[in-house]
């Protein structure tokens, strides 16, 4: 069985590089602010600046979660998607699939999977699409191009 990729390497990148980064550094500097307990930090005083920095770090850490830790890495076979989380590895049928939702943020495009049935991911998943192996997918397979983006 060959599969072919069609979600982008940025996905490894996005999904645990940066946030890994972030909460480290991040979680560094605001365990620092809080353990000097400083009465000032240069002009900010020591309470706002402790706040202030948890709560960029704690608003960091949310967004995180709510759009970064959920990417997928998205590859096709003949009649299955193949999804993964690069913990959990799963098959789900073409028919399977209600809709795909695109969406273009700066220089990618996030692909958001709707499905008939929830599955272990739940009833949507987002992805980085690699522009050039997600479009050659829906070119090579235009029935369903048109029933999951609704061209006509």
């Amino acid at each position: 069985m060959k599969t072919h990729r069609i979600s982008s390497n940025l996905t490894l990148l996005f999904k645990f590089f940066i946030p890994i980064f972030w909460v480290v550094f991040f979680g560094a500097f605001t365990v620092v602010v809080f353990a000097y307990n400083y009465e000032y930090y240069g002009n900010i005083p020591g309470r706002t600046m402790r706040w202030g920095t948890f709560l960029f770090y704690a608003g960091g850490v949310t967004l995180i979660v709510m759009t970064l830790w959920r990417l997928k890495r998205v590859e096709t076979g003949e009649d299955f998607l193949y999804i993964t989380d690069y913990f959990r590895h799963r098959k789900y049928p073409f028919t399977g699939v209600e809709k795909l939702g695109e969406t273009n943020l700066f220089l990618v495009k996030v692909v958001t999977i709707h499905f008939i049935v929830p599955g272990t991911f739940g009833k949507r998943i987002f992805f980085i699409a690699s522009t050039q192996r997600y479009r050659k997918f829906l070119n090579e397979h235009p029935d369903l191009a048109a029933a999951w983006l609704g061209e006509h």
